[in-house]
């Protein structure tokens, strides 16, 4: 039986969210909570991987409060057979690297794991670096960006999806995948599956349970800081010309890019 470790995050519905001005950090109280869509991608692909799903001993594997929980038993809902929390205090505040020390130190605990799968990114940070930091943790080979993969022989063939094209990589097992939402279509959960859901124990470890010294993790354990904020100022002198005055439209339009810079002036050479 194969194992695989599907990393879930909870973020901050991204129209309510806030920032702390003083630390840098997300403000989550009283914003509404999802799963990432990215990581529900992660796991929904594994239905189009291994269509045998008692081939597959999945874990879900969540940081955060004990909301996230609900997030947890929506991917018990999609398949994942357990499910475990990692939560306390300790870890609140963690940028990209304290968070993949913690999730390193919970996967092997956990583990050992055949496969490792997660978004390419999150909603709420965008970096994209969770999943490479902690694979260099663990010390196993990784692809970001992952489409589409073909398994056999303790090997996996992946297509990755570039800026200039798709690029194809082969990686022994076990590695970490990060998937885009190209590689499958979000599944839907059973009632079935839902009712297992809600009947199903959520594990929870925090740092004591992982052997975790506090400094290194959450906020304290972070290598990076928000130093400042700025917020973007929009700034916009519209002038609108009713119809019947198109061509002093386009006149004034050409004028302002000759301003800019953008096309020769009217006394420059073409």
């Amino acid at each position: 039986m194969m194992r695989v470790a599907v990393l879930i995050k909870q973020v901050p519905d991204t129209d309510r969210v806030r920032m702390d001005e003083t630390s840098g950090t997300l403000v989550r109280d009283g914003a509404g909570t999802v799963p990432n869509l990215l990581d529900l991608h992660a796991l929904s692909a594994l239905e189009t991987w291994f269509p045998d799903p008692s081939a597959l001993l999945v874990t879900a594997v969540s940081m955060g409060p004990a909301s996230a929980e609900t997030t947890l038993r929506e991917a018990l809902a999609l398949g994942a057979r357990e499910a475990v929390l990692l939560c306390d205090r300790a870890f609140a505040g963690a940028d990209t690297w304290a968070t993949a020390v913690t999730l390193g130190a919970a996967l092997e605990r956990l583990g050992p794991f055949d496969l490792v799968l997660c978004g390419e990114k999150a909603t709420d940070g965008e970096t994209g670096q969770v999943g490479p930091e902690l694979a260099v943790l663990l010390g196993i080979p990784f692809a970001t960006r992952v489409q589409e993969a073909s398994f056999g022989d303790g090997r996996v063939l992946v297509t990755r999806q570039l800026e200039d094209g798709p690029e194809q990589v082969e990686l022994p097992l076990p590695c970490l995948l990060t998937v885009t939402a190209a590689v499958a279509p979000l599944a839907l959960p059973t009632l079935a599956g839902k009712r297992t859901a809600r009947r199903a124990a959520v594990t929870r470890l925090d740092a004591a349970a992982l052997r975790l010294d506090p400094t290194t993790v959450g906020l304290a354990g972070s290598l990076t800081r928000v130093v400042g904020l700025e917020r973007p100022v929009l700034r916009r002198d519209t002038r609108v010309f009713p119809p019947g005055q198109s061509a002093a439209g386009v006149d004034a339009f050409l004028d302002a890019c000759a301003h800019l810079g953008l096309i020769p002036g009217p006394s420059e050479e073409p």
